[in-house]
């Protein structure tokens, strides 16, 4: 019954179960949800938005707008970015606290309980500053480049959103080899297996959990293959060439009948692990008495190549940072030359590490 009367009614249509704004506006058209399936509530907001176009025309009145529509613009305009679900994640840790604010009333007053409540969960400032970023950023869209069909910006100006010092940042830890083997003693195989190779080849996390067959490619000249990560699954934006040391080898040799396209699974043998930071990561640590975290097996493999004596450049290319000395297209001489320099770690008598 609704939905007949709704023909009738100029600049209402009903699509996909919910209330659409189609209407042409002063030679604009005005094109956009109600978010609602309420004929009435529907009603309600087509005629809030035509008052808030004759505002903005006749007065210069700028329309109210809470920060959970700019962030949903932000993120509709944003696919594309490679952070863009960590963005929607820091939107999301955000929103109790600001998501219904105006645009014009948001500042670092009212952005404190979250900071505060964060610090609370034991969150670094860091962490928190990546949030911060995001808010900062929706803001500076809002008061400099989206404009609306009265060519009004979305906001007069942006306030000053300040990061928050990092001063409270824990420093690496090199995981010793004693207790390299008291903590991957307690690890299940599935997670020693992953933290092995990220020990050995210094992948990032995602990296890990993320990798897949289809991304390794055989060098038979060497006898041996390697990975390269497309550069949309790579934290610099770079393809990153991944070449494996014995150990390494030893490993992938181990998984490679598990899944048919990703290298590392979980526990079941089904499904792809999203993150190695979890409960069995944080009671392994504990069983093994260490301060431990992923990260820091990059770091003990970084700290590794600097002992055995890998050059500044080799060891850049070997952690993946950003050097455009690096190319999928190294020859073999070459490749030869990194895996050598990767299986240096292999050696404990050859790359120990003074604590």
């Amino acid at each position: 019954m609704g939905r007949k009367k709704a023909k009738t009614i100029p600049g209402l249509r009903f699509r996909g179960g919910v209330w659409h704004i189609e209407k042409r506006v002063s030679g604009t058209r005005l094109f956009e949800s109600t978010g609602t399936d309420d004929l009435k509530e529907a009603q309600r907001r087509l005629v809030f938005r035509l008052d808030q176009i004759r505002q903005a025309e006749v007065y210069g009145v700028r329309p109210r707008r809470t920060f959970e529509e700019a962030a949903a613009k932000y993120l509709t305009e944003n696919k594309h970015k490679r952070s863009i679900e960590a963005d929607r994640s820091y939107i999301e840790q955000v929103k109790p606290y600001i998501g219904e604010r105006e645009l014009d009333m948001i500042n670092m007053g009212c952005l404190q309980p979250f900071i505060e409540a964060r610090r609370g969960e034991g969150v670094k400032n860091k962490t928190i500053n990546n949030t911060l970023q995001v808010v900062r950023r929706i803001l500076n869209l809002a008061s400099k480049e989206w404009v609306d069909e009265s060519n009004l910006t979305w906001l007069g100006a942006a306030p000053k959103i300040r990061l928050l010092p990092q001063n409270d940042e824990r420093k690496p830890y090199s995981l010793s080899w004693e207790e390299q083997d008291r903590l991957f003693a307690v690890l299940p195989p599935y997670l020693r297996r992953m933290a092995l190779f990220k020990v050995n080849t210094g992948l990032r996390d995602q990296e890990v959990c993320r990798l897949q067959w289809d991304w390794e490619y055989p060098i038979p000249e060497l006898n041996t293959s390697l990975f390269v990560i497309p550069a949309e699954y790579s934290k610099n934006g770079l393809d990153r060439l991944v070449p494996l040391n014995d150990i390494a080898l030893q490993v992938i040799a181990e998984v490679r009948e598990l899944h048919p396209v990703y290298v590392f699974t979980r526990p079941d043998g089904q499904n792809r692990l999203y993150q190695m930071s979890n409960k069995t990561w944080d009671k392994a640590r504990r069983l093994a008495r260490l301060p431990v975290r992923i990260h820091d097996l990059k770091h003990t493999f970084g700290r590794r190549l600097r002992a055995a004596q890998v050059g500044l450049e080799d060891r850049q290319d070997l952690l993946g940072h950003k050097s455009y000395r690096i190319t999928t297209h190294y020859s073999p001489v070459e490749i030869r030359h990194l895996i050598e320099m990767a299986n240096r770690v292999c050696e404990r008598s050859y790359c120990s590490i003074n604590q």
